[in-house]
């Protein structure tokens, strides 16, 4: 390397600013002077830099992949160890649940148990009803030839959707639970209250005739009560809420606004009948009199 004096340094340090200036001037001037020459030289430039702006662009993608991929690997391990965690977790649950299903099934068979009859149900699409006296109701397209009897109950996915209140041969119409026409005896799970669950045919359906010493407590479920013996006990149907002091109503479970598919359950609850008690005396039916006339009744002869 060739010693230069400071001096030296400073100057070229300021000719390089007007050198660069007068070239590039020049450059401009030939090329407006002579274009064709001008095109084929850029063009030759930018042959010989294209291999290194292409190899400059591989090694940012390349890069940004690779600052991508440790990011995923970090992100991956924390997720291993989040499942990790939950795989134990629900392996402690199942053993719970193992452990619970079979002092169940024990007790059950030290007691006896008898269990209920499973209930029959058939599933169908559910279309617009654009017809019939209900504000709120679907048809189902499933009737009397697939086993459906009015009466029934409809469950969505997640709960209670309504009951089948018309009945054709190859389609049934649903009241949904809320509608203006819809009553239904209900349970509050938490406090074991009853009520009764009246629609209004708005999204929400209103609590009623609740005992003002349990008063619905926000957010508890809402399950049927087997009071009137149309509905069994239990069935989830939604849970409380409060729009206004001292106005509860029901969120349903059930997206009753975008059903699709339907389940129609046949509980059977009619066909369950209570023993005659002790001592009961069955009412017969009173036969008509039989009337006859009144010559018939004297006899002959005694007519008089």
């Amino acid at each position: 390397m060739v010693p230069v004096s400071i001096q030296v340094r400073q100057a070229l340090s300021k000719l390089v600013l007007p050198v660069l200036l007068l070239m590039s001037v020049g450059i401009i001037i030939a090329g407006q002077a002579d274009r064709p020459l001008a095109d084929r030289a850029r063009m030759r430039v930018a042959d010989v830099l294209a291999p290194l702006w292409g190899l400059l662009s591989r090694t940012q993608t390349d890069s940004q992949r690779f600052v991508h991929g440790i990011q995923e690997a970090r992100n991956l391990a924390e997720e291993n160890h989040r499942l990790i965690a939950e795989n134990a977790n629900l392996r402690r649950w199942y053993d719970v649940a193992v452990s619970l299903a079979r002092e169940n099934d024990a007790l059950k068979t030290e007691l006896h148990w008898v269990p209920e009859p499973t209930p029959a149900f058939v599933t169908g699409r559910v279309v617009a009803d654009s017809g019939g006296i209900y504000a709120r109701a679907v048809l189902l397209v499933a009737g009397t030839t697939s086993g459906v009897q009015a009466g029934n109950i409809a469950l969505a996915s997640s709960g209670l959707a309504g009951r089948v209140t018309e009945v054709g041969a190859h389609a049934a119409r649903i009241l949904l639970i809320t509608d203006i026409a819809s009553r239904l005896p209900v349970e509050l799970e938490s406090s074991h209250a009853a009520a009764i669950m009246v629609g209004d045919n708005s999204p929400l359906p209103r609590l009623l005739y609740y005992s003002q010493d349990t008063r619905p407590i926000e957010g508890e479920r809402v399950v049927t009560s087997d009071q009137a013996g149309a509905f069994p006990s239990g069935i989830p149907i939604g849970s409380v809420h409060y729009l206004h002091p001292g106005q509860p109503v029901v969120q349903p479970f059930a997206r009753l606004d975008r059903l699709t598919m339907l389940r129609v359950f046949d509980f059977g609850q009619s066909e369950i009948e209570p023993p005659e008690a002790p001592g009961h005396v069955p009412l017969t039916r009173p036969h008509r009199a039989l009337t006859l006339p009144f010559k018939t009744l004297l006899g002959p002869g005694q007519e008089g």
